[in-house]
């Protein structure tokens, strides 16, 4: 399990206009610190995938006091959102962005979850692992607002 760490702004150029225009004023550092993967009651403990598009993956999460994996082929998203779901945490993705930068697949996901909306980002090898960084980093932060 590989997270590529941010060396430039390959995040903030990468991201989605309307997410650009919200963070213009803020430093790579900044802007990956109040988007990307942060601590919360969710955590990624597992990754592996086929690496083909469209192909087969496992993440293992892990919530308080126990873990799940899963199992999924296809949109880790959908995956990722059922698992959220019966994990106790119903979220409704707003608005999802990816890109291939120079260093990985960038993602942007805009999730709502108990009446508050967020950004995550992350960045990973491939574009599945990516979009489940980026939905982890989304919920833990709105799971730190309640």
């Amino acid at each position: 399990m590989t997270t590529l760490t941010l060396e430039n702004d390959a995040l903030t150029t990468a991201a989605p206009r309307s997410l650009r225009a919200e963070c213009a004023e803020l430093t790579a550092a900044q802007f990956h610190e109040r988007y990307g993967e942060c601590a919360g009651p969710i955590g990624l403990a597992g990754w592996s995938s086929t690496g083909a598009r469209g192909g087969a993956f496992t993440a293992t999460l892990e919530f308080p006091g126990w873990s799940r994996s899963v199992v999924a082929a296809g949109s880790p998203i959908a995956a990722m959102t059922s698992a959220l779901y019966e994990a106790g945490y119903p979220v409704e993705i707003l608005r999802f962005h990816q890109r291939r930068t120079a260093v990985g697949t960038a993602t942007f996901v805009q999730c709502e979850f108990d009446g508050r909306r967020g950004w995550g980002v992350a960045l990973a090898a491939d574009g599945a692992e990516s979009s489940v960084r980026a939905m982890i980093a989304s919920v833990n932060r709105l799971v730190a607002q309640r």
